[in-house]
Order: C-alpha cells, then sequence, then structure tokens
C-alpha cells in the first residue's frame, strides 16, 4: 500500500473534457491529456483493503490494488505487467467501460470511489508510449489451427489467448475492418480508431491472421471451415436489433440505431458507406440527423451514443425517451454497496445537449403524404407494482404528439443472426436465441462460443472476459490442458 492515508489526504479527480462547443464540431476524444502526477494521487487513494470487492466487481479479475501501489510508486511497468495479466485490452476498457469495480470500491462506501478506469487507461498510455506493449509470438506452435469467427472484443481476446498458447488462429470478419463493435458500434469521440489499430498491429506482429470481407457460412461454408482448421471459436456478438412493431413503422426515417452509427464511424475513416458494418448493403441510403428533429428510442449506452453523433451532425432537437421510470440520482436501496447499482448515469453526450423523457411509450409513428416520418405519437405511463411483477399503465390523458423526423431504434439487441454461419454449422441455440454453450462449448465438439453470441447483449468487459475464458477451454480441448491464465472462479471450479 503505498500511501495509507491518501485516501483522507486526496479527492477523486479526473482529467477534464474538453468544452462543449468545441467538441461537437469533430469526432476527437473527449478527455483532454492527463499527467501522470494526477494519475499518482489517484492511485494514492486505493486503501489496499483486507477484502478488494473491486476484485469481484471487474469481470476480469482485474489486480487492482496491486497496480494503484504500483502506479503510486511511479513503477509504470511493474503496473502495466500487473494489468496485461489479466485483461489484454486495458486501452478499450478505460475508454468504455462503465466501471463496475468502482462501484464495487470499499472507498465507495461513503466516499466517491477510487477512479479506477482513470488509471487504468493511464497504465496502458504510459507503456505504449514508453515501448513496454512489445509484440511477445510464443516460442512454440502446437500445430493446431484456430479460426476465430468475429472481431469484436470477444473474438480479439480470444484470438490473443489462443495464439498465445501456441495455435495458430486466423480471425475472419465480415466487415471491411477488424474491430466488431469496438470498430462500428462505438462512436470515434469515445473510442478512437488509432487505439484498435495500434494494437492489431501488436496482434499481427505476433503471428495472428486478420482477414476481412469473409462472410462465413456463405462466403466460407461450414465444410470448408472445418476442413481447414482443428477447431472453430464463434464470436460474432449479438446483432439482431430488437424492433419496433407499432402502425407506422414503414415510414421512411426510421432505422436502427447501430446502422445510424456505423455510418458515421465510416465517414470519420473515409471508408465507403456501400456496405455496411455486418457486410451487406445499406438498404436506407446516406443517414443524417442535420436539421432534423431526432428522437432516440432506448435509454442506454447506444441511445447515448445516437445522442452525442446527432449532436455533431447539427440536429434541430434531440430527445431520448426511455420505457422506464427515471432512476434515482443516488444508489437505489434496492442495488446496495456492492451491487452494481441502479442509478440515473448522465453521459458526456447528453450533456452535450438532448432532452431526456421516462416513462414513455411510443404509440405510432406519424407519416406525411409522401410517406416520410413525421412525428411520433407518445404517451406517459405509470409503473405498478401487481403481485411483486412492474405492470406498465397508460396515464389517461397523456397522449400527444411530437415532432420527429429521424428515430433511432436503440432498444437493443435480441440474439446472433442466425441465417447463415449458425444455420450452417447446425449448432444448438438456447431459449433466447443465443448459442448454447456449456464451458464455452457448443453441441459440436470442437466448436466453441464467445461473447454476446453466447451469453447475450453484454459489456465490452465481459466480453473480453468470454474470448479469455472460452480460449482456455478449447485450449484444454485440443491439448488436455491449458496454460493460459483463468479467473480465480474458474481455478476453483477445476479443483
Amino acid at each position: 500500500m503505498g500511501k495509507p492515508t491518501g485516501f483522507l489526504e486526496f479527492s477523486r479527480e479526473l482529467p477534464a473534457k474538453r468544452p462543449v462547443q468545441e467538441r461537437i464540431h469533430d469526432y476527437q476524444e473527449i478527455d483532454t491529456p492527463f499527467s501522470e502526477a494526477l494519475t499518482q494521487k489517484q492511485a494514492a487513494r486505493c486503501m489496499d483493503c483486507g477484502t478488494p470487492f473491486c476484485h469481484s466487481g471487474c469481470p476480469l479479475g482485474n489486480i487492482i490494488p496491486e497496480f494503484n501501489d504500483a502506479v503510486y510508486e511511479q513503477n509504470w511497468q511493474y503496473a502495466y505487467e500487473i494489468l496485461s495479466t489479466t485483461n489484454n485490452f486495458p486501452e478499450f476498457t478505460g475508454r468504455i467501460c462503465p466501471a463496475p469495480c468502482e462501484s464495487s470500491c470499499v472507498l465507495g462506501i461513503n466516499k466517491p470511489p477510487v477512479a479506477i478506469e482513470f488509471i487504468e487507461k493511464s497504465i496502458i498510455e504510459v507503456a505504449f508510449a514508453n515501448g513496454y506493449v512489445k509484440p511477445n509470438p510464443p516460442q512454440k506452435r502446437t500445430g493446431k489451427t484456430v479460426a476465430v469467427v468475429g472481431s469484436g472484443p470477444a473474438g480479439l481476446a480470444a484470438a490473443a489467448q489462443l495464439n498465445k498458447a501456441g495455435h495458430t488462429v486466423t480471425v475472419l470478419e465480415r466487415a471491411d475492418q477488424i474491430g466488431g463493435l469496438l470498430r462500428y458500434g462505438i462512436p470515434d469521440f469515445k473510442l478512437d480508431k488509432a487505439v484498435i489499430d495500434r494494437r492489431l498491429a501488436v496482434m499481427e506482429a505476433e503471428g495472428i491472421t486478420f482477414r476481412t470481407g469473409v462472410n462465413v457460412g456463405v462466403d466460407l461454408k461450414a465444410s470448408e471451415l472445418f476442413d481447414s482448421f482443428d477447431l472453430v471459436l464463434l464470436a460474432g456478438g449479438s446483432t439482431v436489433p430488437r424492433d419496433l412493431p407499432i402502425p407506422g413503422r414503414n415510414l421512411k426515417g426510421i432505422f436502427p440505431a447501430m446502422e445510424f452509427l456505423s455510418q458515421q464511424n465510416k465517414r470519420v475513416a473515409n471508408r465507403p458507406l456501400e456496405v455496411d458494418h455486418r457486410g451487406a448493403v445499406y438498404a436506407n441510403g446516406d443517414l443524417q440527423a442535420t436539421g432534423k428533429n431526432v428522437v432516440v428510442i432506448g435509454g442506454g449506452d447506444t441511445g447515448s451514443d445516437c445522442v452525442g453523433t446527432s449532436n455533431r451532425h447539427g440536429a434541430a432537437s434531440i430527445t431520448q425517451i426511455e420505457l422506464l421510470p427515471m432512476p434515482p440520482k443516488d444508489r437505489a436501496e434496492s442495488t446496495p454497496w456492492p451491487n452494481w447499482p441502479m442509478m440515473l448515469r448522465t453521459s458526456t453526450s447528453h450533456e452535450e445537449g438532448c432532452e431526456r423523457q421516462w416513462s414513455i411509450n411510443t404509440k405510432a409513428f406519424i407519416g406525411d403524404e409522401n410517406g416520410n416520418l413525421k412525428a411520433l405519437q407518445l404517451v406517459n405511463l405509470e409503473w405498478k407494482n401487481e403481485n411483486g411483477r412492474m405492470q406498465m399503465v397508460e396515464v389517461p390523458g397523456s397522449e400527444r404528439e411530437i415532432p420527429c423526423e429521424l428515430a433511432l431504434l436503440a432498444a437493443g439487441f435480441l440474439h446472433p443472426q442466425q441465417e447463415g454461419l449458425l444455420a450452417d454449422l447446425g449448432v444448438e441455440l438456447d431459449e433466447r436465441g443465443n448459442v448454447k454453450a456449456t464451458n464455452y462449448q457448443t453441441s459440436i465438439p470442437n466448436v466453441f462460443a464467445a461473447g454476446d453470441m453466447r451469453r447475450g447483449q453484454s459489456l465490452v468487459v465481459w466480453a473480453i472476459s468470454e474470448g479469455r475464458e472460452a480460449a482456455r477451454a478449447a485450449d484444454t480441448f485440443l491439448m488436455g490442458e491449458s496454460m493460459l491464465e483463468a479467473k480465480a472462479e474458474s481455478m476453483l471450479a477445476a479443483v
């Protein structure tokens, strides 16, 4: 423990954000540069608890007090070595993770928690700047070949771990660039794509092969996959969006949020807009919010990203609506420490300008004589507890119309795309439509699954954890045992 009194001496402090009126005119990351001195102070706030609940709060099991202590001692290389044993991509989680570890921080019981996410990002940026991040190819190859289908965070983590084990790994991606959700789902103002490219260069130097524009199950059949690889690991994500089948759904101006977001990422990257993030032709043309009244339907992170992108397009107005009631501003009693708290979260995109409404249901899309969307019919909701279940009831007389020329559906994802690859493989699905896998192994012995494709829509940090754990299970299948790192609960389960 670097400074026993640090949590008493220093308050939580994060780097400043760029001014709103500056950042809404570009797609650069919004954080200003950090100082190592600031990071050292924030690391000093860690109490090095007897029972560090942050470990269990983090899906990756990051060894947080130890790397905090190393940062306080300004031993950045050691801090990086500690962090990299559990997290393949701290540069991603340090930018876009909601930090469940901080919700479990013991200091957070009665003070602002330790700024773990910021410290994590600082460690990896110092590591890249000082050359601590170096390609480390395996000294010996096993002779086994693995195809990882999907290049999002789960697929990349699995590929990195399987390559580390000595297998020859090929990552297959149907889009035109590697990265999956990181590349075409997260706006550049949250995750600059140069950060992804920097990591991919290291992975290529370690011996991983990346192939883009390959729609497995269509361009490359399952039989061909099994002819070329000893094992297949599915990491294609949960890509089928939840629709809103109400009157007027066929009007022009209603689109899935991911189509809107992926297009903008392609514009920033100067990539052609003819093909979307799934490798399919864009069906709806060039989507722009400029000068339009935009309504984002869905109150989560994807909806927030639509708000930030619409602000940068120059929308006339932006409204985000949510079915559920407004969460409390402080931690709800139903989610006490160290649980992930139910509470109101305001993103940097919301701060840039947005009207937020809760307990709202969309009744109908309203169009003009040319079939274009012009308004939404909304109604207020009241949530009542009936026999232990929350039921929504429309508030009489609250129906109204609001102007809207662009409606973005950001209500989450149902399950992975089942046509094509999954149907061609014939893997068993669970009751939610995800790939059914026990210890990451599907109904086909040499086919494994990880990430959102297996567990359903979730966080990037969970995807990385899934990729790592699936790689360990796949390595054990191929070799009879695995020397890859495992989370503590995985090790206990194996005893």
